[in-house]
């Protein structure tokens, strides 16, 4: 089981914390692209928190169903106006059931780095293609590996400086591992949070999904399906299960 770090504390503050998620710019265009690929009007969200995309996919008619290790983040979905409809399973997704098929599954905002080692990750997309119908896609949202920007010898880099904000990631590269730390300034109070995550190239994405049965469909470099080059900070990722 992986271990909760979204405990009460950032789940009562996860939107005031990572605004920029919620706002409509980043939100629609990962809506029109997973209802795009909506085959029967079900999903489920691995990961599915406070419900950012699951509630407004409910919105537009689809089905969705979630698996969330944190407690009290389904807490605050289900508290919100329009969660009725949506299930969540509390557990691990790389292993956590549901009973039920869908049309497509999705991973977002780099949550597949929340399993930390390969072994778990392999296992996830296992679990998804047990979940999935015949033809069913599974996305993924995840950066890429910034290790081309980081100069020799550095194991720090900065991903957000803003006067409130602070944001650092912490490698390993021998572990294939990153440590994300967070410092938070309000009204003069420091609040921290750090979690460490594995992170993972396209190309072993691709071949864990072909151990699970799958075959990618389609990468993009971002939900508006911009192509993805060797420029690409981050991927959208289809990959299907076999008929």
């Amino acid at each position: 089981m992986s271990e909760n770090y979204f405990d009460e504390r950032i789940a009562a503050t996860y939107e005031v914390k990572w605004p920029e998620l919620f706002e409509p710019a980043v939100v629609d265009p990962a809506v029109s692209f997973l209802t795009d690929l909506t085959r029967s009007g079900t999903a489920l969200e691995l990961g599915i928190g406070t419900g950012r995309l699951a509630l407004p996919l409910s919105q537009r008619g689809i089905r969705v169903q979630g698996i969330e290790l944190s407690p009290a983040m389904a807490a605050r979905l289900r508290a919100q106006p329009g969660a009725d409809g949506i299930g969540v399973t509390i557990g691990d997704f790389a292993t956590a059931k549901v009973s039920d098929t869908f049309g497509l599954a999705y991973l977002v905002r780099n949550t597949i780095m929340n399993l930390t080692t390969q072994d778990a990750q392999v296992e996830c997309f296992r679990n998804v293609a047990g979940h999935l119908e015949p033809g069913g896609r599974f996305v993924i949202e995840v950066i890429v590996p910034e290790l081309q920007r980081r100069p020799p010898g550095e194991t720090v880099r900065a991903f957000t400086v803003t006067p409130r904000h602070l944001g650092f990631d912490e490698y390993d590269i021998a572990a294939q591992g990153v440590i994300s730390h967070h410092y938070w300034v309000d009204n003069g109070e420091l609040e921290t949070f750090s979690a460490p995550f594995r992170y993972v190239w396209p190309s072993e994405l691709d071949l864990m999904a072909r151990l699970a049965g799958m075959s990618l469909r389609e990468r993009w470099s971002d939900w508006k399906r911009e192509p993805f080059t060797s420029d690409s900070m981050s991927h959208i990722s289809v990959w299907q299960k076999s008929s």
